[in-house]
């Protein structure tokens, strides 16, 4: 087994793999941007790196940095977790040219099944139908418009390096095209790095379902049954179960059959998820995700098998202990998603801040992937993932009671979170009966009253480490994060309230669709787009600029009909929560 593994990712995926590794008798070093000097996986880990910057790119998306930090750990393996590098080609040779191994599948299978694209072609080869669609790059609207004119509208522009819906855009017509594109690649390029583009036909009423595969280099391939995502806003997963309900066994085997053989025909070795749409009956290949999945923990909870554990054995050279007629699932586990956004009125807006209190559900059958404690702060520079809720029962009736008797137990405070939401779907007589799809929660499920605090949740702070008397600092020496413990006053100011819990009170809430004559952004994030330009008549409601937060773009509406006198800033600006950046008279 190695002897150290040095982690090239942040959040609960990197303290999932430290826990994993921990467990293995594995050391494990960390990597951290500025703005992660105090996090969670820093805490938890043997030792840290600094890569240095706040953004994804400044950061976590710089190879000479995180190879220099391999080189300096003196670590023999590198785990890449999902998004950042995790499917990336060129950073998993730049880790196996130094002699260090790389805890996913061979570089020319990322190269192959990481492309979407080449993926499309290879499924094809492996005798597996995808998704209707094109195989060559989308360099420009007049593609998008064609196709949908050929094969019928909406079309679905995405990211060709890409996954978890960033860089993914739905478009309903031609008139829409240039602006997809447009933000598809922005998102593409600021989540993974390139902003390559295809397309492919959406369905308005399928279901997401994918099948875990497993291969090592001995030839054998495995798949652990299938999961159903189809709960997903903005394309990106809210709830997730496993096994997926509702479909037929011979289908659900055919799946599998199916998966297995994508990855057999493209070398596939370690942990992939084959993707597919399952509509009227029938399955289509979608994407093959070259990586460890979010939702991997449901599978591990009914088939009793430790995905990151099987990734280390593997990468090791071991091989799987296990046949296909071993692997057995019992019951059903559902994830649910714990993201800082809020979802009041189906908005979704990322909300980052200071974590002020933080209790997990506890009981049988639950499992918190967490990635945040108290006191923590959530960063607009990165995915708003706090964790994730997962739980397990005899059956689907059992789990999705536990689910929601967990969700009621679960405090988040200091930021708006997804649970509200999770509740609202996981009651639903729609998912009940399995007759949602990956358009129900945008256009049928109802979040007008649902607010993103949770129960508890309150103004009063809390740093999570005790009295506030004894402290553990950072120290950073040449790079490498040391941890020192003093003594100190209480930081806590006269009226008991801690600095940071002031500064949100501070700016205030956002004018946006209030009626309010200064158009105000809800969150910190970066404009990327001016829709308006001074002397425009705008509506109620109309996109007046998009801002980039927490790897998302989010349309900024006018409060009030009129016309547009100032904008305040520019594209590229910086802004913080409540900041006004046009006045509509």
């Amino acid at each position: 087994m190695f002897s150290k593994v040095l982690v090239a990712n942040r959040g609960e995926i990197a303290v999932r793999v430290i826990r994993a590794c921990r467990e293995m008798g594995v050391a494990v070093a960390a990597v951290y941007s500025d703005e992660d000097r105090d996090a969670m996986h820093v805490r938890l880990a043997d030792e840290a790196f600094a890569l240095g910057g706040s953004t994804a790119a400044e950061s976590y998306l710089r190879t000479e940095a995180i190879v220099d930090a391999v080189k300096r750990s003196g670590a023999d393996a590198v785990h890449p977790g999902y998004g950042f590098f995790s499917e990336n080609a060129d950073f998993a040779r730049a880790v196996t040219s130094r002699g260090v191994a790389f805890i996913g599948p061979p570089p020319a299978a990322i190269e192959v099944m990481g492309d979407k694209i080449s993926a499309r072609g290879a499924a094809v080869q492996a005798g597996v139908d995808p998704v209707p669609g094109t195989t060559e790059p989308v360099v420009d609207p007049s593609q998008v418009e064609a196709f949908g004119d050929a094969h019928g509208w909406p079309v679905a522009v995405k990211a060709a390096y890409g996954g978890g819906g960033r860089g993914m855009k739905v478009v309903a017509a031609a008139a829409e095209a240039a602006a997809a594109v447009e933000s598809a690649q922005r998102e593409a390029l600021a989540y993974f790095g390139r902003d390559e583009l295809y397309m492919e036909r959406y369905f308005d009423r399928a279901r997401h379902v994918e099948v875990q595969v497993l291969a090592d280099a001995h030839g054998n391939c495995v798949h652990l049954g299938t999961r159903d995502c189809s709960a997903q806003r903005r394309h990106q997963k809210l709830v997730e179960e496993a096994p997926a309900p509702s479909i037929d066994p011979e289908v659900l085997s055919a799946m599998g059959d199916a998966a297995v053989a994508v990855a057999r025909g493209c070398g596939y070795i370690n942990a992939g998820t084959v993707e597919f749409l399952y509509a009227d009956g029938e399955f289509y290949y979608l994407e093959m995700n070259t990586r460890l999945q979010v939702e991997h923990p449901v599978t591990e909870l009914v088939t009793g098998i430790d995905l990151v554990e099987q990734q280390l054995r593997i990468a090791v050279g071991e091989r799987i202990g296990f046949s296909q007629s071993d692997i057995t699932t019992s019951g059903c586990s559902i994830e649910v998603r714990v993201n800082a956004e809020d979802p009041a009125g189906g908005a979704f807006l990322p909300c980052p801040g200071p974590i002020t209190g933080l209790r997990p559900a506890q009981g049988l059958g639950i499992r918190w992937d967490g990635g945040y404690e108290a006191g923590d702060t959530v960063s607009p520079y990165y995915d708003n993932l706090i964790g994730k809720l997962v739980v397990w029962g005899r059956d689907r009736d059992t789990a999705i009671a536990r689910g929601l008797r967990a969700l009621s137990e679960m405090q988040v405070e200091g930021v708006a979170t997804t649970i509200g939401a999770a509740q609202a779907v996981l009651a639903h007589r729609d998912f009940a009966a399995v007759t949602h799809s990956t358009r129900w929660v945008e256009e049928q499920l109802d979040l007008s009253t649902v607010g993103g605090q949770s129960p508890g949740a309150g103004d009063a702070p809390a740093d999570g480490r005790g009295s506030g008397v004894r402290h553990t600092v950072d120290v950073e020496v040449e790079g490498k994060l040391f941890k020192v413990a003093l003594w100190a006053p209480d930081p806590a100011d006269g009226d008991g309230n801690r600095p940071g819990a002031a500064r949100r009170r501070a700016r205030g809430p956002s004018g946006v669709g209030t009626g309010a004559a200064e158009v105000t952004v809800p969150m910190q994030g970066t404009i990327v787009k001016l829709l308006v330009q001074v002397g425009d008549e705008v509506e109620t409601g109309e996109p007046v600029a998009v801002l980039e937060a927490m790897k998302m773009e989010n349309n900024i509406a006018a409060g009030r009909s009129g016309t547009v006198t100032e904008i305040r800033v520019q594209v590229g600006d910086s802004v913080g929560g409540g900041d006004t950046i046009a006045v509509i008279e």
